[in-house]
């Protein structure tokens, strides 16, 4: 199974993605939007090849990216969730110091455990 990693972007006029390995790129004004041109730039790219070598798609971003696009996480509360220093943490989000694998670890496991309490979560009356 070929394996496609596409990259992802916050452009000044919306999103981005871009495969490094292969000549697949997209862009869009949302980031639902991109996900699904993403896919159908990967379909058509490999439209002949598509019964013969099935495929699995890696969308990734950076944490740049990541907090420009999710701008409702912020840096102060996941540092306190992560036990880390607020002004260290914005520091990796802004690209001004890149966190070394043990911080990326925790930054990303952090985000993780965030997104699972968000779907743990049911609401009363609905």
């Amino acid at each position: 199974m070929k394996k496609i990693v596409m990259i992802l972007e916050k452009t000044n006029t919306g999103y981005s993605a871009y495969a490094e390995e292969y000549p697949i790129f997209t862009s869009a004004g949302t980031m639902p939007e991109l996900l699904n041109n993403a896919q159908e730039a990967i379909d058509l790219y490999y439209e002949d090849e598509l019964t013969k070598s099935p495929y699995h798609v890696i969308f990734e971003i950076d944490f740049v990216q990541f907090f420009k696009y999710y701008k409702v996480l912020n840096a102060k509360f996941l540092a306190e969730k992560i036990n880390m220093n607020p002004t260290l943490l914005s520091q990796y989000i802004r690209g001004h110091k890149k966190p070394s694998k043990k911080q990326f670890e925790k930054i990303l496991t952090g985000i993780q455990q965030i997104g699972q309490e968000l779907a743990d979560i049911n609401f009363i009356g609905y």
